[in-house]
């Protein structure tokens, strides 16, 4: 596929997406209200997950805790 093709088809799902989510919410807006309490909640571990990547293991750490 050549970049242009690949660059307009990205853009075209990101569209469909997006007009799928304004259509979702607009005949639907009082269920999203609803879920917002659980989407807080969720955003917790996803957050961990997706931000502590970086960390690897905490190796460094049990090198450390065995030195005076």
């Amino acid at each position: 596929m050549s970049a242009k093709l690949d660059m307009f088809v990205r853009f075209l799902i990101g569209a469909l997406l997006s007009a799928l989510a304004f259509w979702v919410l607009e005949n639907h807006w009082q269920h999203a209200l609803g879920l917002l309490p659980y989407a807080l909640f969720l955003t917790c571990p996803l957050m961990h997950l997706f931000m502590h990547h970086g960390h690897h293991g905490h190796h460094e750490h049990s090198d450390r805790a065995g030195k005076p």
